[in-house]
Protein backbone atom coordinates (compact mmCIF):
# COMPACT_ATOMS: atom_id res chain seq x y z
CA UNK A 1 0.00 0.00 0.00
CA UNK A 2 2.87 2.39 0.78
CA UNK A 3 4.17 2.23 -2.78
CA UNK A 4 0.69 2.94 -4.10
CA UNK A 5 0.16 6.27 -2.35
CA UNK A 6 3.66 7.48 -1.51
CA UNK A 7 4.05 9.68 -4.56
CA UNK A 8 0.61 11.26 -4.59
CA UNK A 9 0.56 15.01 -5.12
CA UNK A 10 -2.33 16.61 -3.26
CA UNK A 11 -3.81 20.10 -3.62
CA UNK A 12 -6.31 21.23 -1.00
CA UNK A 13 -8.74 24.04 -1.78
CA UNK A 14 -10.00 24.50 1.78
CA UNK A 15 -8.57 24.58 5.31
CA UNK A 16 -10.64 21.65 6.61
CA UNK A 17 -9.27 19.37 3.89
CA UNK A 18 -5.71 20.48 4.64
CA UNK A 19 -6.21 19.67 8.30
CA UNK A 20 -7.67 16.27 7.46
CA UNK A 21 -4.74 15.38 5.18
CA UNK A 22 -2.28 16.40 7.89
CA UNK A 23 -4.18 14.47 10.58
CA UNK A 24 -3.91 11.37 8.39
CA UNK A 25 -0.14 11.73 8.43
CA UNK A 26 0.05 12.82 4.78
CA UNK A 27 1.06 16.46 5.16
CA UNK A 28 4.16 15.73 3.11
CA UNK A 29 1.99 14.91 0.10
CA UNK A 30 0.46 18.39 0.00
CA UNK A 31 1.93 20.43 -2.86
CA UNK A 32 -0.55 23.32 -2.79
CA UNK A 33 -3.20 24.78 -0.50
CA UNK A 34 -5.76 27.59 -0.37
CA UNK A 35 -4.91 31.11 0.75
CA UNK A 36 -6.77 30.45 4.01
CA UNK A 37 -4.92 27.28 5.00
CA UNK A 38 -2.87 27.98 8.13
CA UNK A 39 -2.94 24.76 10.18
CA UNK A 40 -0.87 22.86 10.96
CA UNK A 41 1.75 25.64 10.81
CA UNK A 42 3.94 23.67 8.39
CA UNK A 43 1.46 24.19 5.53
CA UNK A 44 1.92 27.98 5.59
CA UNK A 45 5.00 27.71 3.38
CA UNK A 46 3.20 25.78 0.62
CA UNK A 47 2.15 27.41 -2.68
CA UNK A 48 -1.21 29.20 -2.46
CA UNK A 49 -3.48 28.23 -5.34
CA UNK A 50 -6.40 30.48 -4.40
CA UNK A 51 -6.91 34.13 -3.50
CA UNK A 52 -9.63 36.70 -2.96
CA UNK A 53 -10.14 40.32 -3.92
CA UNK A 54 -12.05 40.92 -0.68
CA UNK A 55 -9.80 42.44 1.97
CA UNK A 56 -10.27 40.47 5.22
CA UNK A 57 -9.29 43.60 7.15
CA UNK A 58 -12.54 45.28 6.10
CA UNK A 59 -15.29 45.62 8.73
CA UNK A 60 -17.60 42.61 8.82
CA UNK A 61 -20.47 44.67 7.39
CA UNK A 62 -18.37 45.57 4.34
CA UNK A 63 -17.29 41.95 3.88
CA UNK A 64 -20.92 40.83 4.06
CA UNK A 65 -21.91 43.41 1.41
CA UNK A 66 -19.06 42.36 -0.87
CA UNK A 67 -20.02 38.70 -0.56
CA UNK A 68 -23.67 39.49 -1.27
CA UNK A 69 -22.71 41.53 -4.33
CA UNK A 70 -20.57 38.70 -5.67
CA UNK A 71 -23.48 36.32 -5.22
CA UNK A 72 -25.87 38.66 -7.04
CA UNK A 73 -23.38 39.07 -9.87
CA UNK A 74 -22.90 35.33 -10.14
CA UNK A 75 -19.17 35.64 -9.53
CA UNK A 76 -17.02 33.79 -7.05
CA UNK A 77 -15.24 35.79 -4.33
CA UNK A 78 -12.47 33.18 -4.53
CA UNK A 79 -10.07 33.06 -7.48
CA UNK A 80 -7.94 30.09 -8.57
CA UNK A 81 -4.45 30.36 -10.05
CA UNK A 82 -4.88 27.90 -12.91
CA UNK A 83 -1.32 28.36 -14.14
CA UNK A 84 0.08 27.43 -10.74
CA UNK A 85 -2.36 24.53 -10.45
CA UNK A 86 -1.16 23.18 -13.79
CA UNK A 87 2.47 23.47 -12.68
CA UNK A 88 1.72 21.57 -9.45
CA UNK A 89 0.16 18.68 -11.43
CA UNK A 90 -1.96 17.32 -8.56
CA UNK A 91 -2.98 13.67 -8.51
CA UNK A 92 -5.70 14.47 -5.98
CA UNK A 93 -7.65 17.72 -5.73
CA UNK A 94 -9.83 18.26 -2.66
CA UNK A 95 -12.70 20.76 -2.85
CA UNK A 96 -16.09 21.33 -1.22
CA UNK A 97 -19.77 21.96 -1.89
CA UNK A 98 -20.81 23.43 1.47
CA UNK A 99 -20.24 27.16 1.06
CA UNK A 100 -19.71 29.28 -2.06
CA UNK A 101 -18.46 32.15 0.11
CA UNK A 102 -15.68 30.58 2.17
CA UNK A 103 -13.94 28.45 -0.47
CA UNK A 104 -13.98 27.43 -4.12
CA UNK A 105 -17.53 26.27 -4.90
CA UNK A 106 -18.68 23.29 -6.93
CA UNK A 107 -19.11 25.20 -10.19
CA UNK A 108 -15.67 26.79 -10.04
CA UNK A 109 -14.16 23.46 -9.01
CA UNK A 110 -15.59 21.81 -12.13
CA UNK A 111 -14.06 24.53 -14.30
CA UNK A 112 -10.68 24.10 -12.64
CA UNK A 113 -10.71 20.35 -13.13
CA UNK A 114 -11.67 20.71 -16.79
CA UNK A 115 -8.61 22.90 -17.35
CA UNK A 116 -6.11 20.47 -15.81
CA UNK A 117 -4.22 17.77 -17.69
CA UNK A 118 -3.84 15.11 -16.55
CA UNK A 119 -7.18 15.20 -14.76
CA UNK A 120 -6.76 14.80 -10.98
CA UNK A 121 -8.89 12.58 -8.79
CA UNK A 122 -11.41 14.99 -7.28
CA UNK A 123 -12.65 14.59 -3.72
CA UNK A 124 -15.59 16.86 -2.87
CA UNK A 125 -16.34 17.39 0.81
CA UNK A 126 -19.83 18.46 1.83
CA UNK A 127 -20.25 17.96 5.56
CA UNK A 128 -23.12 19.77 7.28
CA UNK A 129 -23.03 17.64 10.44
CA UNK A 130 -20.47 15.93 12.65
CA UNK A 131 -21.26 12.61 11.02
CA UNK A 132 -20.74 14.25 7.65
CA UNK A 133 -17.32 15.47 8.77
CA UNK A 134 -16.36 11.94 9.78
CA UNK A 135 -17.58 10.68 6.43
CA UNK A 136 -15.42 13.27 4.68
CA UNK A 137 -12.37 12.11 6.61
CA UNK A 138 -13.06 8.59 5.33
CA UNK A 139 -13.38 9.94 1.76
CA UNK A 140 -10.01 11.64 1.96
CA UNK A 141 -8.49 8.49 3.45
CA UNK A 142 -9.90 6.49 0.55
CA UNK A 143 -8.44 8.89 -2.02
CA UNK A 144 -5.00 8.85 -0.42
CA UNK A 145 -5.01 5.08 0.14
CA UNK A 146 -5.01 5.71 3.88
CA UNK A 147 -8.20 3.90 4.82
CA UNK A 148 -6.82 2.39 8.03
CA UNK A 149 -5.43 5.73 9.16
CA UNK A 150 -8.77 7.40 8.47
CA UNK A 151 -10.63 4.77 10.44
CA UNK A 152 -8.24 5.15 13.35
CA UNK A 153 -8.57 8.95 13.26
CA UNK A 154 -12.37 8.85 13.21
CA UNK A 155 -12.51 6.28 16.01
CA UNK A 156 -10.27 8.50 18.11
CA UNK A 157 -12.45 11.54 17.47
CA UNK A 158 -15.60 9.59 18.33
CA UNK A 159 -13.99 8.42 21.57
CA UNK A 160 -13.16 11.99 22.57
CA UNK A 161 -16.72 13.08 21.79
CA UNK A 162 -18.09 10.30 23.98
CA UNK A 163 -15.87 11.50 26.83
CA UNK A 164 -17.22 15.04 26.41
CA UNK A 165 -20.77 13.69 26.46
CA UNK A 166 -20.08 11.62 29.57
CA UNK A 167 -19.31 14.78 31.57
CA UNK A 168 -22.44 16.96 31.36
CA UNK A 169 -21.78 20.61 32.03
CA UNK A 170 -24.87 21.13 34.20
CA UNK A 171 -26.74 17.94 35.20
CA UNK A 172 -29.56 19.90 36.81
CA UNK A 173 -30.31 21.97 33.68
CA UNK A 174 -28.64 22.29 30.33
CA UNK A 175 -27.38 25.83 29.82
CA UNK A 176 -29.10 27.69 27.00
CA UNK A 177 -26.39 28.62 24.49
CA UNK A 178 -26.38 30.95 21.51
CA UNK A 179 -23.43 30.79 19.09
CA UNK A 180 -22.86 33.76 16.78
CA UNK A 181 -20.61 33.31 13.75
CA UNK A 182 -20.97 36.90 12.46
CA UNK A 183 -21.91 40.19 14.12
CA UNK A 184 -22.74 42.67 11.36
CA UNK A 185 -25.26 41.46 10.44
CA UNK A 186 -25.67 38.91 13.22
CA UNK A 187 -25.58 35.30 12.02
CA UNK A 188 -26.44 32.30 14.17
CA UNK A 189 -24.04 29.40 13.63
CA UNK A 190 -25.60 26.33 12.01
CA UNK A 191 -24.36 23.15 10.35
CA UNK A 192 -22.41 21.13 12.96
CA UNK A 193 -22.28 23.84 15.65
CA UNK A 194 -25.61 23.00 17.35
CA UNK A 195 -24.37 19.41 17.63
CA UNK A 196 -21.16 20.61 19.24
CA UNK A 197 -23.18 22.56 21.78
CA UNK A 198 -25.31 19.49 22.53
CA UNK A 199 -22.26 17.26 22.85
CA UNK A 200 -20.77 19.78 25.26
CA UNK A 201 -23.84 19.55 27.47
CA UNK A 202 -25.77 22.61 26.36
CA UNK A 203 -28.94 23.46 24.46
CA UNK A 204 -28.43 25.52 21.31
CA UNK A 205 -31.32 28.00 21.29
CA UNK A 206 -30.52 29.65 17.96
CA UNK A 207 -29.29 27.11 15.42
CA UNK A 208 -30.63 23.86 13.99
CA UNK A 209 -28.34 20.85 13.48
CA UNK A 210 -27.44 20.35 9.83
CA UNK A 211 -29.06 23.58 8.68
CA UNK A 212 -27.08 26.51 7.24
CA UNK A 213 -26.10 29.46 9.40
CA UNK A 214 -28.58 32.30 9.00
CA UNK A 215 -29.01 35.94 9.79
CA UNK A 216 -31.42 36.90 12.57
CA UNK A 217 -32.15 40.37 14.00
CA UNK A 218 -30.67 41.37 17.34
CA UNK A 219 -34.10 41.84 18.90
CA UNK A 220 -35.07 38.27 18.04
CA UNK A 221 -31.78 36.95 19.41
CA UNK A 222 -32.11 38.93 22.64
CA UNK A 223 -35.57 37.42 23.16
CA UNK A 224 -34.01 33.94 23.22
CA UNK A 225 -32.53 34.83 26.64
CA UNK A 226 -29.52 32.49 26.49
CA UNK A 227 -27.43 31.71 29.56
CA UNK A 228 -24.28 31.87 27.46
CA UNK A 229 -23.46 33.70 24.25
CA UNK A 230 -20.48 32.33 22.35
CA UNK A 231 -18.94 34.55 19.69
CA UNK A 232 -17.06 32.36 17.19
CA UNK A 233 -16.63 34.41 14.04
CA UNK A 234 -16.38 32.48 10.79
CA UNK A 235 -12.83 32.76 9.51
CA UNK A 236 -11.61 35.06 12.29
CA UNK A 237 -9.64 34.63 15.51
CA UNK A 238 -10.28 35.84 19.05
CA UNK A 239 -8.55 39.21 18.61
CA UNK A 240 -10.64 40.06 15.54
CA UNK A 241 -13.83 38.89 17.25
CA UNK A 242 -13.17 41.16 20.23
CA UNK A 243 -12.52 44.14 17.99
CA UNK A 244 -15.79 43.44 16.14
CA UNK A 245 -17.66 43.18 19.43
CA UNK A 246 -16.38 46.59 20.43
CA UNK A 247 -18.08 48.17 17.41
CA UNK A 248 -21.57 46.75 18.06
CA UNK A 249 -23.91 49.58 19.07
CA UNK A 250 -27.40 48.12 18.62
CA UNK A 251 -29.46 48.41 21.83
CA UNK A 252 -30.85 44.89 21.56
CA UNK A 253 -27.35 43.60 20.89
CA UNK A 254 -26.16 45.34 24.05
CA UNK A 255 -28.94 43.61 25.99
CA UNK A 256 -27.94 40.23 24.58
CA UNK A 257 -24.19 40.67 24.87
CA UNK A 258 -24.60 42.02 28.37
CA UNK A 259 -25.29 38.44 29.36
CA UNK A 260 -22.37 36.09 29.88
CA UNK A 261 -20.45 36.26 26.60
CA UNK A 262 -17.39 34.23 25.70
CA UNK A 263 -15.19 34.61 22.62
CA UNK A 264 -13.47 31.66 20.94
CA UNK A 265 -11.38 31.25 17.80
CA UNK A 266 -14.06 30.51 15.22
CA UNK A 267 -11.48 30.24 12.45
CA UNK A 268 -9.71 27.40 14.24
CA UNK A 269 -12.52 25.55 15.95
CA UNK A 270 -16.01 26.02 14.53
CA UNK A 271 -15.67 27.14 10.89
CA UNK A 272 -13.86 24.10 9.56
CA UNK A 273 -15.51 20.65 9.35
CA UNK A 274 -12.38 18.73 10.23
CA UNK A 275 -10.68 17.07 13.21
CA UNK A 276 -10.64 20.21 15.36
CA UNK A 277 -14.43 20.19 15.66
CA UNK A 278 -13.84 17.80 18.54
CA UNK A 279 -11.50 20.35 20.10
CA UNK A 280 -14.40 22.79 19.80
CA UNK A 281 -16.74 20.45 21.68
CA UNK A 282 -14.18 20.09 24.46
CA UNK A 283 -13.68 23.87 24.62
CA UNK A 284 -17.42 24.53 24.74
CA UNK A 285 -17.79 21.97 27.51
CA UNK A 286 -15.20 23.81 29.60
CA UNK A 287 -16.98 27.13 29.01
CA UNK A 288 -20.27 25.70 30.24
CA UNK A 289 -18.92 24.67 33.63
CA UNK A 290 -17.34 28.03 34.47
Amino acid sequence: MEALHFGMRVVSLLPAATEIVAALGAQGQLVGVSHECDFPPGVRSLPRVTGTAIDPALPSSAIDRAMAEAKRAGTSPITVDLKLMAQLRPDVLIGQSVCEVCAVGEGELARVVAALMPTPWVVTLHAHTLEGAFHDIAKVGEALELRDEAEELVNGLRYRLRRVGAQPAAPQRKPRVLVLEWLDPPYVAGHWVPELVARAGGEDVGGTPGEPSRARPWRELAALAPDLVVVALCGFDVERARSELATVTDADAASLLGRRTEVIDGNAYTSRPGPRLVDAAELLSRLMVR
